[in-house]
């Protein structure tokens, strides 16, 4: 991990659990801000920049999944770790299809908490900072897009394309392995590091975003495309040829 004090966003309407988090979260190395709704986390984001966010989904006013829109809808790509109720899968699918990086379902415990927070924070610091010497120089090139795994960077004809934590996890995945098929467990597996309760969901999610993202055409795509009862293939591009590792 960083030697640096990430820092962490808790949005959440529950007095109780907010200050149980900030103490705990506090005690585990991180530095915390609580808020109770969208209008604190508007003020919060305007006079600084957080490492993650941990969002509750049911919220008044402005719930969490209207929050998590708008800022994805502004191409923020902090990373977000979704609360969500127990029984509400269809929430946790929707969270992930509006670019939440994870969710967690309570009630749960703390520690569960902080191992997720960590593993996002994980996934981020293998990107290299703007100006600083990258370790992995790779770069794939396919039709006109241009990705560096080392800076986190997809451009197409030159123009930046931008990417949530989730999405530029598993497009690594994809664009590592081209041509070879990969199950949804997986690709979860070497995206995310660990298991969700609904991979098959979970992945599909994903891959629906990245394809509105590089397809021509999303319902009919050409470079992810599905393989049916096993999972998904990355195809630089079918009809000029393969993609180009720099």
């Amino acid at each position: 991990m960083s030697t640096t004090q990430e820092k962490i966003l808790v949005v959440d309407d529950d007095m109780r659990l907010r200050d149980l988090l900030s103490r705990y979260l506090t005690e585990q190395g991180f530095a915390v801000k609580v808020v109770a709704e969208g209008r604190g986390l508007t003020r919060a984001l305007e006079l600084e920049r957080f490492d993650l966010l941990v969002l509750d989904i049911m919220l008044p006013g402005e719930d969490g999944m209207a929050i998590l829109r708008r800022l994805r809808d502004a191409r923020n790509d902090m990373p977000v770790l979704m609360l969500t109720a127990k029984a509400e899968e269809d929430e946790r699918i929707e969270g992930l299809e509006e670019g939440a990086d994870d969710y967690l379902a309570k009630p749960f415990n703390p520690r569960e908490l902080v191992a997720r927070i960590r593993a996002i924070l994980r996934r981020r610091e293998d990107i290299v900072p703007p100006g600083a010497p990258a370790t992995d120089d790779t770069i794939i090139l396919w039709a006109d897009f241009r990705f560096e795994p080392s800076t986190r960077r997809l451009s197409r004809a030159g123009i930046d394309v931008p990417l949530t934590t989730g999405e530029f996890s598993m497009l690594s995945v994809l664009a590592r392995n081209p041509r070879v098929p990969l199950s949804r467990e997986k690709l979860m597996e070497l995206a995310r590091g660990r298991d969700l309760e609904n991979v098959d969901r979970a992945v599909d999610v994903q891959i629906s975003r990245l394809r509105k993202l590089i397809e021509p055409e999303p319902g009919r795509p050409r470079y992810i495309q599905t393989v049916w009862g096993h999972g998904y293939v990355f195809v630089p591009d079918p009809t000029e040829g393969s993609s180009t590792v720099l």
